[in-house]
């Protein structure tokens, strides 16, 4: 991928946390920094959506170069400031940060960022690494892992109770446990067989009739 050169407008972007806090000093050094038109939100870097930054990766041209005042104020995270500069130099637009002082059109700005994408990908394998050496050992505790069950053992126990006598049915006791009769069916596989016999109480006429003469 050919490094983006600086042959077109500096193009700003500042951004605060709060609509309390200040955007003066970042504007006063983007300006200064010769930004051709400055795009600016007030939202914390934790929100995704960012109406300015949006706006700013549109309008930028290839040659472009976005400048911000530091880099905390561009990503919410490392990966995601990895990935915001790295599609910029697919457009062939640059990215300047003053506070650092690291620019991706110079070989040396270039080299910064390759190092800093080095070691997210390091932190990212380091992560995935741990997660699962943690599930390895749980695994061998016998630790049950995934969701837990939606009806416990003493649920499904109860539930078989509860069915046996004629007068509950399924519906009455999906109620009972806190579960539906989705669930009740799933955990109770021999209920689809009597699903007929438990939803419903026989009739005092059909007792009679079923009964001895």
């Amino acid at each position: 991928m050919a490094p983006a050169s600086a042959t077109g407008a500096l193009i700003g972007y500042a951004r605060v946390s709060t609509t309390g806090q200040l955007l003066d000093r970042q504007l006063a050094a983007l300006t200064d920094a010769g930004c051709l038109r400055i795009f600016a939100d007030k939202k914390s870097g934790k929100n995704i959506e960012r109406e300015e930054l949006t706006k700013a990766l549109d309008y930028l041209r290839p040659g472009d170069v976005l400048v911000v005042p530091a880099l905390d104020r561009l990503g919410r995270s490392l990966q995601d400031l990895i990935s915001i500069v790295v599609g910029l130099r697919k457009q062939g637009v640059g990215f300047r940060s003053l506070h650092e002082a690291i620019d991706t059109t110079t070989p040396g700005g270039r080299l910064v960022f390759h190092v800093f994408a080095a070691l997210a990908e390091f932190i990212r394998e380091l992560i995935v690494e741990g997660t699962n050496e943690g599930l390895a050992a749980a695994r061998a505790r016998g630790q049950r892992l995934g969701r837990p069950p939606a009806m416990t053992p003493e649920q499904i126990r109860h539930a078989r109770d509860l069915l046996s006598r004629p007068d509950n049915t399924v519906s009455s006791i999906a109620r009972l446990l806190g579960v539906s009769r989705s669930t009740l069916y799933k955990h109770v596989p021999e209920l689809a067989s009597g699903r007929v016999a438990v939803d419903q109480p026989p009739t005092r006429h059909g007792e009679l009739e079923a009964g001895p003469r």
